[in-house]
């Protein structure tokens, strides 16, 4: 296989902090050799489609944006859109308001039957069903958090973001307002979102996003607040969570101002990485499979300001991050051997990006 050939076999998807007037998602052809990227498409016409959630078996992308409620106010809203296999073109299929307020997460269920948005300034998470045709759904199911924590900016509930287990049974809810994880029982066929549980953190951690192990029963929080990553063990048939640890993102050095963002596990499992928005940087963390127990690796700088999200290539080779204040998204080959990120040398300039999602091409 050449190396053009190789190039063409990965798509990456960018959200970004965008006027509707401009372009807010991007695709990119990954070069799976070098860990680059290229620009090759976008799409105007979304307000701040900062995440975005792809199903890759029947080649769709769904958007978060911004729409208008039946009052006139500022409301949820998710855009869907199919996916050209060879060039990555979006052509959108429709747009549905999702929440009545402003969301900030995105996630699909593992068939792909529904998508599941969460509101940070409503304090709410909601479901929406998936025709069979990829278009969305009226919104089906709206769930309320309730409650405050220690802080000033938790007076309130803001839901995060929502993370699916991996047998399609639970969604886990982060709530950084209420220093809480939220379980709800995902229901398909009545396309519904029933309260299950719930589980703490530290009061002032804020919890925001959550990444379950692929292979073992654990599941990771990073605190935006606290700057701590809280490891749990996972009941999957209780759909309970139970802390086992809670660790800093930061070296013991830093004293300056920094706030969490996001969090994935390596394919492999064997590596647990976090990003650090003041410090900038990507933490890495070693993971025991045999006790779910984090142990630090190292703190790679992002190479870029408020790193506030990043994606890890599907063959863990390469992880992305997006530097959201300067602009970038930079390049890092991740050693499988010692979970080290060291830079590329590639750098992909564009306005805020936020979000990346990959897309495998058979």
């Amino acid at each position: 296989m050449d190396k053009q050939q190789q190039t063409k076999q990965t798509l990456a998807f960018i959200g970004s902090y965008a006027d509707a007037k401009n372009p807010g998602v991007y695709t990119a052809q990954f070069d799976a050799e070098t860990g680059s990227l290229a620009l090759t498409h976008n799409v105007t016409g979304l307000q701040n489609p900062t995440f975005l959630a792809v199903d890759a078996a029947n080649w769709r992308l769904y958007a978060l944006g911004e729409g208008v409620g039946a009052e006139g106010q500022k409301c949820g809203a998710a855009s869907a859109y199919s996916i050209q296999p060879e060039t990555g073109e979006l052509s959108l299929l429709n747009q549905e308001n999702t929440l009545p307020a402003t969301t900030c997460h995105i996630q699909l269920d593992n068939m792909n039957q529904v998508v599941m948005v969460t509101s940070y300034h409503g304090g709410m998470v909601g479901l929406s069903p998936i025709k069979a045709d990829g278009h969305l759904g009226t919104s089906a199911d709206i769930q309320q958090h309730h409650g405050a924590s220690l802080l000033p900016v938790q007076d309130r509930p803001r839901a995060h973001s929502v993370f699916v287990d991996r047998a399609n049974r639970f969604i886990g809810a982060c709530d950084l307002g209420l220093d809480k994880i939220i379980l709800y029982k995902l229901d398909l066929a009545a396309k519904r979102l029933i309260p299950h549980g719930e589980v703490s953190v530290t009061p002032g951690s804020g919890p925001r996003h959550f990444a379950f192990h692929p292979s073992y029963k654990y599941g990771y929080v990073i605190n935006e607040l606290g700057s701590t990553v809280t490891a749990f063990s996972y009941d999957e048939e209780q759909g309970k969570l139970t802390e086992i640890q809670t660790i800093p993102t930061l070296p013991a050095s830093y004293d300056g101002e920094n706030g969490c963002a996001d969090i994935h596990v390596s394919p492999d499992g064997r590596y647990l990485y976090g990003s650090n928005r003041g410090h900038d940087s990507i933490v890495v963390y070693a993971i025991d499979n045999q006790t779910g127990k984090l142990s630090v690796v190292e703190h790679a700088p992002t190479l870029g300001k408020h790193p506030r999200n990043f994606g890890i290539s599907p063959d863990g080779r390469f992880v992305l991050v997006a530097n959201k204040d300067s602009d970038n998204i930079v390049s890092f080959a991740r050693d499988e051997t010692t979970g080290k990120l060291v830079p590329t040398g590639s750098v992909l300039e564009m306005s805020q990006p936020v979000c990346i999602k990959f897309l495998p091409v058979q």
